[in-house]
């Protein structure tokens, strides 16, 4: 199942969770904004995942952040919908 670090402050995790619903994809959502947990573990990808890298320069956080059932991270959630 795909995991969506994400928070409800954030549109584009608003919008993913919308097109997500919409399209019937079953996935975990993990409100970094409410839990340190999640906070934690979405930092640690943030940290180690070189993907990160240009969105950091950019000055962004990197959310919607969604990670596949074999651990890899991507920020496209168009590519779940079917």
């Amino acid at each position: 199942m795909l995991k969506i670090y994400g928070s409800e402050q954030c549109p584009d995790c608003i919008n993913c969770k919308r097109d997500l619903d919409g399209a019937n994809v079953p996935y975990l959502y993990l409100n970094i904004s409410e839990n340190l947990l999640f906070l934690k573990k979405f930092l640690k990808h943030r940290d180690e995942n070189e993907l990160f890298k240009p969105v950091k320069e950019r000055g962004q956080i990197g959310i919607p952040c969604i990670e596949r059932e074999d651990g890899s991270i991507t920020f496209e959630w168009s590519e779940f919908i079917k």
